[in-house]
């Protein structure tokens, strides 16, 4: 008979995997486990010769295998040269003496009474999608969403999760950014009061209960193994998700090895695309939930923006259009293609409403701006494209200042133009792409709007 464990470090560790040292629970406790088989250690890095006599290295916690993401030093602990992993630094470090642990006694049973507590009703499309989800789950085949920002992508998957949540899975709700996931917790605990649900993200305080629904950008899920019976990715085609591989074998990691991870994303990849049609299944939905029209980008010429801004004056047609919002009362996001850009110009919209603030991925009050956006007590943000996606202000103009940039994409500024109109209270608004020329992926962005407005799918 196996020794008796501690169901609080089954309910933590269970599908992590974890620094042996850094657990909430006393080394003495997790060295009794251990001892008694419930929990296996494995090193944190492993490193082999190649045939030509090289050196490769592999990290067990986010399986980088780039050699200059490696350092090799002298270690202290060891006492001979050790390895560690730079790309997951950030989660604490990972070295060749390191021990990373994993649950490996009797698993959790998980609830299967749970309330789905949204009221809504999905479209005939929706509901659709919503079915063809629910039976890629059942048959443990991927499954993607593609469906036009504002169609209600959030609310399709409420059902199929709800499915899957009786049955007693446990299921995970990724995203590359975090403000995506900030809009999401709010949301998800609303739809499923009963269950156990966790958000993490960076600096989010990881709890020892045993959450059955957890929504984490794709970072955290270097923590997991084989956690998951079902994961969805959310903006599946956003940075930094599709330009690492890493993450997107940690995603593939953290669920079960016969577990479907399905995505969900308005601007799908012409790479994921391909790729679903050949393994799996696709639902397209090209019209918002309340049936009005996405907006049309309208252009707007703004010539030398940048050297009036440096120069400490905003551009004319700046001033109006923001004004204009100010007088309405219209809540407001102007999008710029550089920090410093927007911070030169921040102080001068301020000069027409002090309480306009400006936001980027490492500004401290990034999170408490966007809330006192939602909250109406600031009245808009300057922004970079950390706002293009995961973000719904009902009522919300948009502006890009330089759209001819190279960062705002099609992909971009279909994404940032999805920001308008999402209400069925305000289902239209502005979107204006203030510009120094016009490039094709602007042209491609609007083309590819007018199109799903007339009922097509963008080819």
């Amino acid at each position: 008979m196996q020794n008796p464990f501690d169901p609080a470090i089954r309910d933590f560790l269970t599908g992590r995997i974890w620094l042996r040292l850094h657990t909430p629970f006393s080394i003495e406790t997790i060295d009794e486990h251990i001892e008694a088989g419930h929990i296996q250690t494995i090193p944190g890095i492993i490193s082999t010769k190649s045939l030509t006599r090289q050196t490769n290295h592999f990290c067990n916690r986010c399986e980088n295998t780039t050699p200059s993401r490696f350092t090799t030093f002298n270690c202290a602990k060891c006492k001979g040269p050790c390895t560690y992993c730079r790309h997951c630094l950030k989660m604490g470090r990972v070295s060749t003496c390191t021990e990373l642990i994993v649950w490996n006694g009797e698993p959790p049973t998980y609830p299967t009474t749970h309330s789905l507590a949204w009221l809504g009703t999905l479209t005939p499309r929706q509901q659709q999608a919503s079915n063809e989800l629910t039976t890629s789950n059942q048959t443990n085949i991927p499954h993607l969403i593609h469906a036009v920002c504002g169609s209600g992508k959030t609310e399709i998957l409420f059902e199929p999760i709800h499915k899957l949540l009786t049955a007693g899975k446990r299921v995970c709700i990724a995203a590359p950014r975090v403000d995506v996931i900030l809009e999401l917790e709010p949301r998800l605990r609303a739809a499923f009061p009963q269950t156990a649900v966790e958000a993490l993200y960076g600096g989010s305080e990881s709890t020892t209960a045993s959450p059955q629904l957890i929504l984490a950008t794709t970072h955290q899920l270097y923590r997991f193994r084989h956690a998951f019976d079902a994961i969805f990715v959310d903006e599946a085609d956003a940075f930094p998700y599709t330009a690492e591989e890493t993450l997107q074998r940690a995603v593939r990691k953290a669920a079960k090895p016969q577990a479907p991870v399905h995505f969900v994303t308005a601007t799908p990849s012409d790479k994921l695309l391909a790729h679903m049609k050949k393994i799996g299944h696709i639902s397209t939905i090209n019209r918002r939930y309340h049936g009005h029209p996405l907006p049309v980008p309208r252009y707007d010429a703004l010539w030398n923006y940048t050297k009036r801004i440096q120069k400490g004056k905003l551009p004319k047609k700046l001033t109006e259009w923001t004004q204009a919002r100010l007088d309405k009362n219209e809540p407001f996001l102007i999008f710029f293609h550089t920090i410093k850009l927007m911070e030169q110009a921040e102080p001068l919209f301020r000069q027409l409403n002090p309480k306009i603030a400006a936001v980027h991925a490492a500004h401290p009050d990034r999170k408490q701006h966007v809330q006192a956006l939602r909250d109406k007590k600031i009245p808009g943000l300057l922004t970079t494209t950390i706002l293009e996606r995961g973000i719904t202000i009902p009522n919300v103009q948009v502006a890009v200042v330089g759209a001819e940039q190279l960062i705002f994409n099609k992909g971009a500024l279909v994404q940032i133009g999805g920001r308008v109109g999402r209400s069925a209270h305000y289902p239209t608004g502005d979107f204006v792409l203030f510009h120094h020329g016009i490039t094709y992926a602007m042209d491609e962005a609007k083309n590819e709007i007018i199109q799903l407005n007339k009922g097509g799918v963008p080819t």
